[in-house]
């Protein structure tokens, strides 16, 4: 038998991944979607594949190149999905009994979100709008054989986003689609986008949630709220049903029609406020929230290299009596069951995982998507009666069998004034008993998320190359209450790096294989300016890697996609009334101390933490002398490390591993 192998970043090429599991209301036949690298690794392949109910085999159920989100009809007859069609995705539909696709829609800008009507008659689209006038420019450029390049006139603050780009002048509206008729009738327009919409049961009225111009807020892209809407489909009049006064995620209508259901937030903590299960009846008036108590974040909030984007709606039990939600805590994404009249919670599926998305069958047993430490992702059962449970894919046992992997513990330690702080620590794999080892210290983004219990790539890597890697929840993450994940809000630089050194002496102090001085710091994003302003405040590290970073509070209130409310919100300032207090928190303003060899990664169209942040880094760095790289990557943006393109992941993943192997003695 061949010996297994460490893991390699080239591995990330023969990595599958599993996600949207869907279930048949009829059959109970389970669709999901199969992502892998493309042969050319110069992309990603998804196509759905299907499990029947039966426990037939596995096997593949569309063609296509990139398919994606499928979603059953409510009577199980007809599966749709979103494949892409001339770059723009569109909805197809095919019989539950397999055979040829179709498509239903032909938009011009393609598919965003669907969801089908209870009587699987009709879909409700989500699809973009041009305006009038940036219409009429399009229609006149497409008759210029010869365009010249013309000036973007900006008008809007909220001009930019990362991953989409800068703004194309067009809007997210609503379509209702006749599939049988291909015919598309627009229910919403505007200067507005809507964002989360939600079927009534009996299909007559649809709701869905944007932001609107107010008197407090003539500028709706300055709002941090959003409001509901409801729309009777019969004669198109639409009621206003919230105050305004909520941050509004994903809604839903109860099953007995009388209410929608919203995963809010009051904005009390800002961005690191939690979310809550409000309640509002469809004639308005305030909203009931639900387990107002409860010290929990709802949704997910895991970080991992593995995937970016995860989570699922709001789901209701077959009685309409609860409704299933995900729920972070202690490192670990669950599904919990709340009852809808406040009276009663429980945890449903828990476990040291991540569970990123789920699904009911018929029966009310459920389907999940979960990761763990060593594993990236697969789909299992859960059978409610029984409580039994079954894996039901290994989309990665192949490349899984020849690999060596170290395993993560789990520890605690109180800091100095007493809060507890999770952690993990993986030994260097191989590891020999009696060695000393350097060790490298990760921070995650956000930093309102968590480390949890599952699998990454890049720590693996660390650990293979001959690394200890550990890694904590310090304040200002979500996981650990209200409270916790508050405490960094005008205080970057305080507390939050005072619960990572204290980390750092308890691991030392604990693990005395981890050799003092063969020490490592890498993050990104918020774990990139945690990076920063570490090796700007200690020189207890011999190198460090700042991905995607932040450096200067200043500049990046005006070139952020959200810095005009970021800064404000995490910082407590803005640069004409509180120059001095940016600059205090700023990396950059610390960067004469930085003495330790840092190297910068930064994608070019990142525009969350724009490349200027880690130009102006370098730029001093180099200036002063310092050891330092910047590394650009070309037309990635933030999510790089989780879904940008597979050779640069890969290549990002090597600069790492050697950044640290050249400053590190191993």
């Amino acid at each position: 038998m061949t010996d297994k192998r460490l893991i390699t970043p080239e591995d990330l090429y023969r990595m599958h991944w599993v996600n949207d599991p869907v279930v048949s209301p009829a059959s109970g036949a389970i669709a999901y979607v199969h992502k892998s690298v493309s042969e050319k690794k110069d992309g990603y392949r998804s196509h759905i594949r299907l499990l029947p109910s039966d426990g037939g085999p596995d096997m593949s159920f569309t063609s296509g190149e990139a398919d994606t989100a499928p979603a059953w009809s409510p009577d199980g007859s007809k599966l749709a999905f979103l494949r892409k069609q001339d770059d723009k995705p569109q909805v197809w539909i095919m019989p539950a009994t397999g055979g040829e696709a179709h498509s239903v829609t032909d938009l011009k800008y393609g598919v965003s979100a669907f969801k089908w009507s209870p009587d699987s008659a009709r879909l409700l689209v989500r699809s973009e709008v041009m305006g009038t006038e940036s219409a009429e420019n399009e229609e006149q450029d497409k008759d210029s054989k010869d365009k010249l390049p013309e000036e973007m006139i900006i008008k809007r603050i909220k001009y930019k986003a990362d991953g989409a780009g800068l703004w194309n002048e067009r809007r997210h509206h609503l379509y209702l689609i006749d599939p049988s008729a291909t015919e598309s009738k627009q229910l919403t327009e505007g200067d507005y986008d809507v964002y989360s919409f939600a079927w009534s049961p009996d299909g007559s009225r649809i709701a869905y949630s944007c932001s609107l111009a107010t008197e407090q807020f003539p500028d709706p892209d300055l709002r941090l709220t959003n409001d509901v809407f409801v729309m009777n489909l019969s004669n198109e009049s639409v009621t206003e049903i919230t105050d305004g006064t909520l941050s509004i995620g994903s809604i839903a209508f109860t099953p007995d029609g009388q209410y929608v259901l919203m995963l809010a937030s009051d904005l009390s903590c800002g961005f690191a406020t939690l979310s809550k299960i409000h309640l509002i009846p469809l004639t308005g008036g305030e909203s009931k929230v639900l387990y107002k108590d409860m010290d929990v974040q709802l949704g997910h909030t895991a970080v991992s290299d593995m995937r970016s984007g995860a989570g699922t709606p709001p789901l209701f039990s077959k009685d309409g009596q609860s409704v299933y939600l995900q729920l972070s805590q202690d490192g670990g994404v669950h599904i919990g069951r709340f009852a809808l009249d406040g009276s009663n919670f429980e945890l449903v599926v828990s476990g040291e995982r991540e569970v990123y998305q789920f699904a009911l069958t018929p029966e009310e047993n459920i389907v999940f998507a979960a990761a763990d430490l060593l594993q990236p992702g697969d789909l299992f059962s859960f059978t409610a009666i029984s409580l039994e449970e079954r894996r039901l894919t290994n989309c990665n046992e192949e490349l899984w069998s020849e690999l060596t992997l170290s395993t993560p513990e789990t520890f605690t330690f109180r800091t100095s004034d007493g809060w507890p702080i999770q952690g993990w620590i993986m030994k260097p794999a191989g590891f020999t008993e009696g060695a000393k080892v350097p060790a490298v210290l990760e921070i995650h983004g956000g930093p309102q998320a968590m480390y949890g219990h599952t699998f990454m790539h890049e720590f693996q890597l660390l650990a293979a190359a001959g690394y200890a890697v550990f890694y904590t929840n310090p304040r200002g993450g979500h996981g650990y209450g209200q409270v916790h994940v508050n405490t960094v809000r005008g205080d970057y630089g305080g507390r939050d790096y005072q619960d990572l050194m204290e980390a750092v002496d308890y691991v030392l102090n604990t693990y005395t294989y981890i050799d003092a001085s063969r020490l490592g710091v890498t993050g990104g994003s918020y774990g990139g300016f945690m990076t920063n302003w570490i090796v700007g405040h200690t020189d207890r590290f011999q190198a460090a890697v700042t991905q995607r970073s932040i450096c200067n509070w200043i500049s990046f209130y005006g070139v952020s996609d959200i810095g005009y409310s970021f800064t404000q919100d995490q910082i407590w300032g803005n640069p004409w009334d509180d120059l001095e207090k940016l600059w205090k928190h700023s990396p950059l303003a610390y960067v004469k101390d930085i003495n330790t060899p840092l190297l910068i990664l930064h994608g070019e169209q990142d525009l969350r933490c724009p490349i200027e942040q880690g130009e102006q880094l370098f730029i001093a760095l180099k200036r002063l002398g310092r050891a330092t790289e910047l590394i650009r990557f070309p037309g990635a943006d933030h999510n790089l490390s989780r879904s940008g393109h597979p050779h640069l992941r890969v290549k990002r993943l090597n600069h790492i591993v050697r950044w640290f192997v050249e400053h590190i003695d191993r």
